[in-house]
C-alpha cells in the first residue's frame, strides 16, 4: 500500500521530470534551429543563446513547486507525518506546473525556433522573438502559481 510520504514524493517527481522533460526538448528545438544561424552569421551567438535559454524556465518552475512539494510533506526536514489527504493533495499540486511546464516549454521552443527568421533578417527585432516566445511562458507561469496555491493550503 502506498503511503502519503510516497504520494507527495511522486508529485515532486513528476513537477520536476514534466517541467523538465518541456525545457529539454524547448531548447533544444531553439537551440538546434540556431546553430544553423549562428553557423552562417556568428555575429548572433548571443541572440540566439538568449531564446535559447527562455524554454529553461518552465524547468526551474517545476524544481521549485518540487522544492516545495517536499518541504510540506517533511522529506527534507523534520516535521510532523502528513496525512493521505495531504498526499493526495500534493500529488495533485504537481500537476498544473508539471503539464503546463511541459506544454508551454515545448511550444515556446517551437515557437522561438520559427522566431529566429526575426533574428535573421534584422538581429534588431530581437525583441519580437522574445515577445512571441514570452506569450507561452505565461501559462507556465499561471502553472507554478496554482501549485503553489494549493501547496500552501493543503
Amino acid at each position: 500500500m502506498i503511503d502519503s510520504v510516497s504520494l507527495a514524493i511522486l508529485g515532486a517527481g513528476l513537477s520536476i521530470a514534466l517541467a523538465g522533460i518541456g525545457t529539454v526538448i524547448g531548447t533544444y528545438y531553439v537551440a538546434s534551429g540556431g546553430a544553423g544561424l549562428v553557423s552562417v552569421k556568428p555575429k548572433t551567438f548571443g541572440l540566439v543563446l538568449l531564446c535559447s535559454a527562455m524554454p529553461s524556465s518552465q524547468g526551474i518552475y517545476g524544481f521549485l513547486a518540487s522544492i516545495l512539494i517536499l518541504q510540506k510533506a517533511a522529506v527534507l526536514g523534520d516535521g510532523d507525518l502528513i496525512s493521505m489527504q495531504t498526499g493526495l493533495g500534493l500529488l495533485a499540486a504537481s500537476v498544473p506546473v508539471g503539464v503546463l511546464g511541459l506544454v508551454s516549454g515545448m511550444l515556446q521552443g517551437k515557437t522561438l525556433q520559427s522566431a529566429l527568421r526575426i533574428i535573421a533578417v534584422n538581429p534588431a527585432e530581437v525583441g519580437k522573438s522574445i515577445i512571441l516566445g514570452a506569450l507561452l511562458e505565461s501559462m507556465a507561469v499561471f502553472g507554478l502559481l496554482i501549485s503553489i496555491l494549493i501547496i500552501s493550503n493543503v
